[in-house]
């Protein structure tokens, strides 16, 4: 069972598009999923279909400000063996809320950790939506997890903020989890009529090689689409572009799964 983050302290890169549709894609492969949606935007909440508007006890603000369990707050989507811990925005509040605390930092991977622990805890993935800020939510994350996904949008600028992140992610394994382990790094938003974009692709593969997945993420009216519907666009419109462009990123990443065990 994988914790995986999806994280880049950039917006408006498809984070929450990939975890969506990367859940979707797995759950098409008999895989089962537990998403937790970490951004006080809610956009992963909202992206599966559920309200971003609910009582805050039932969503992961819930957990982490120790009023439930992970078990408490886990709700059915519409898919198939496809399960989420919602958020909304008083989420935003919780740093200033902990401040006090030394140990906030664990607070998420204790209660993982605990549900884990309990035989409920039955997923094969556990898919963590970051929010757009290096903030104690993201650390949180980054403290849990096993390993990271990391979009990249094709554009100016795009590689010096993943250096900064780079950086975060060595603090983060030298003083909090040294298991930590960048699993790849996606493309998205691509644009092959754009010069930029095909740049921007190869120097990211010239500087991070093999962590680079081959699959690249269209931009794509149809994936712009499917989050005000409520649904994947893997459900939304499968035969669209950018659904081709997730069900091939899904394979790759259930094939590095494979190659991960063979190298263990």
């Amino acid at each position: 069972m994988q914790i995986i983050s999806v994280i880049n302290q950039k917006g408006g890169v498809g984070k929450t598009t990939t975890v969506i549709n990367l859940a979707a894609g797995l759950v098409h492969q008999e895989k089962k999923v537990l998403v937790i949606d970490l951004d006080p935007q809610g956009n992963a909440t909202t992206g599966l279909g559920l309200s971003n508007l609910e009582n805050s006890s039932e969503t992961i603000y819930g957990v982490l400000n120790g009023t439930k369990t992970i078990s408490d707050v886990i709700k059915k989507t519409d898919y198939k063996n496809l399960d989420i811990v919602s958020s909304n925005v008083d989420l935003s509040g919780l740093e200033i809320e902990t401040a006090g605390d030394s140990e906030r930092a664990f607070i998420l991977k204790g209660k993982l950790t605990a549900y884990l622990n309990d035989s409920r805890g039955s997923y094969d993935y556990i898919l963590i939506d970051c929010p757009p800020s290096l903030s104690l939510i993201t650390v949180m994350a980054l403290v849990s997890s096993h390993s990271l996904v990391v979009p990249l949008q094709t554009e100016f600028f795009a590689l010096e903020g993943l250096t900064q992140l780079m950086k975060t992610i060595e603090r983060i394994k030298v003083s909090l989890n040294p298991q930590l382990q960048i699993r790849g790094i996606l493309l998205t938003m691509y644009d092959k009529r754009n010069k930029l974009s095909a740049q921007v692709e190869k120097e990211a593969r010239d500087y991070f090689n093999d962590k680079v997945y081959q699959t690249v993420i269209p931009r794509n009216v149809r994936l712009s689409e499917a989050p005000s519907h409520g649904m994947p666009v893997l459900i939304y419109d499968k035969f669209c572009l950018g659904s081709k462009s997730y069900f091939s990123f899904t394979d790759e990443f259930i094939n590095q799964e494979q190659k991960i065990a063979r190298k263990v």
